[in-house]
């Protein structure tokens, strides 16, 4: 077993509160494409300035739906992957304390995680923000199937806005201030398949070391704390999150 993950399984074992931050390249393996790899990265072959802002939805609400009703369908027909369920088995384990996550696929509370902060927000309902009703994925894809223009609304007939956090807005309060609970008190915090390039989740690590913790980084690109963190695997991360339990449950043995 490589000495690298080994010492990140003690460092586990031996923590008090492990939390996980993930990104993008925890749902790769589930066929979720990543945002900036060339060629196959979400944002690859469209500005996301262009669909992507709350600007955009509020401007051209049907070229915004034309983008966000494909992908939309897309996730729903995704299942979550064998990293997804290695999370949820240190967390019944009592060796995982949470997820937190920058990604909107559901993927965590799909694969059965409990405690689970999605500080960008869901892909599981959407909201009207001029009367506050909210409606399901099943039922938006309904109303843009059911819409000339492909503009799901509302029952009073405003464009309805997914409940993910667009470019050009704050993130939600509540999961800022959960994530960053969950970051201080953190003896570890697992970095799963996130570059920590994209901000305010970016500081959650520093959060983590500032109080006494350790940043582990499992994932395959560049991050700006390769030189920082305690602990570095840099292999696919399926494989890494399985050697990781593997190495646990050889610590555990009698």
């Amino acid at each position: 077993m490589a000495r690298d993950v080994l010492e990140l399984a003690r460092r586990i074992r031996d923590a008090r509160s492990v939390v996980a931050l993930t990104g993008a390249g925890i749902s790769v393996p589930s066929g979720i494409p990543d945002f900036r790899s060339p060629g196959t990265g979400l944002w690859a072959n469209v500005d996301p300035m262009e669909v992507a802002h709350i600007d955009a939805w509020r401007a051209d609400p049907e070229r915004f739906w034309s983008f966000y009703g494909e992908r939309f369908v897309g996730l729903r027909e995704k299942a979550p992957n064998s990293a997804h369920d290695v999370l949820v088995e240190l967390e019944r384990r009592g060796r995982l304390d949470g997820v937190i996550t920058q990604n909107i696929d559901t993927l965590h509370r799909r694969a059965g995680s409990q405690v689970v902060v999605e500080v960008h927000g869901t892909i599981e309902h959407s909201s009207c923000l001029v009367d506050g009703e909210a409606h399901d994925l099943d039922e938006v894809l309904e109303r843009i199937g059911a819409a000339d223009d492909g503009v799901p609304r509302c029952d009073a007939g405003h464009p309805l806005k997914p409940d993910v956090v667009l470019f050009g807005e704050m993130l939600p309060e509540d999961a800022l201030q959960r994530a960053y609970d969950l970051a201080s008190r953190a003896d570890v915090l697992l970095c799963v398949g996130s570059s920590l390039e994209v901000h305010p989740v970016a500081q959650l690590p520093g959060v983590t070391q500032a109080n006494g913790g350790v940043v582990a980084l499992v994932t395959s690109g560049p991050t700006p704390w390769d030189g920082r963190a305690a602990h570095r695997l840099d292999g696919d991360v399926v494989e890494e999150l399985e050697g990781l339990l593997a190495a646990l449950d050889g610590l555990d043995a009698p």
